[in-house]
C-alpha cells in the first residue's frame, strides 16, 4: 500500500520560503510506524512556542500531551525571567512606577501559571479511571418557595 500525503498552502508565504515537517508530516511518519510495527519516532519536542503548537495538534499519546505542556511550562519559565530582567531594567533606568508594577504582575502571572501546567500536566498520562459526576448546581432560593412544585393532576387525554 502506498499513501501520499499533501498539503495545499491556504495563504501565500510572508517571506518566501516553505516549511517543511508540520502536522501532515508528524500525521505520517505516525501512520507509517503504526502499520509497519515500528517504534513512533520521540523526536524533542520543539521549543518555539509556533512549533509546539503545532506539535500539540499530533500529539496522539497522553505521554506526548504532557510532554507538551511540560515543554510549555519550561518555556513559561523562560518568559518570566524574560519579564524579570525587563522589570529590573525598567527600575534601573527610573521608568514611571506603574510600569515597573505592570511587569512585576505580569511574572507573578506567569509564574502562577507555569506552577500550575506543572501541577496538571501528570494528569494527562494518568487519567482518572472513574468519572467524577460534576456537582450540582446551587440552586438559589431566596424568596422562593422551598416545598415541591404544586402541580394539578392531568386528565387522560380523550379519544373523538
Amino acid at each position: 500500500m502506498t499513501v501520499h500525503f499533501s498539503a495545499r498552502p491556504q495563504a501565500p508565504s510572508d517571506v518566501r520560503h516553505r516549511g517543511r515537517g508540520g502536522p501532515v508530516t508528524g500525521v505520517a511518519q505516525e501512520l507509517h510506524a503504526r502499520l509497519f510495527g515500528l517504534p513512533v519516532d520521540d523526536a524533542p519536542l520543539p521549543t518555539a512556542l509556533d512549533a509546539l503548537l503545532q506539535a500539540t495538534h499530533t500529539a496522539t499519546s497522553p505521554e506526548q500531551r504532557t510532554a507538551v505542556l511540560h515543554q510549555l511550562a519550561d518555556q513559561l519559565r523562560n518568559a518570566t525571567e524574560i519579564i524579570q530582567r525587563h522589570q529590573d531594567q525598567a527600575h534601573w533606568d527610573r521608568l514611571p512606577d506603574d510600569i515597573t508594577e505592570q511587569l512585576r504582575h505580569a511574572h507573578d502571572q506567569a509564574q502562577q501559571l507555569t506552577e500550575t501546567l506543572d501541577r496538571l500536566a501528570p494528569a494527562f498520562s494518568n487519567p482518572p479511571t472513574t468519572s467524577v459526576t460534576p456537582a450540582p448546581p446551587p440552586q438559589h432560593t431566596a424568596g422562593r418557595n422551598t416545598g415541591p412544585p404544586a402541580t394539578a393532576p392531568t386528565p387522560p387525554a380523550r379519544r373523538r
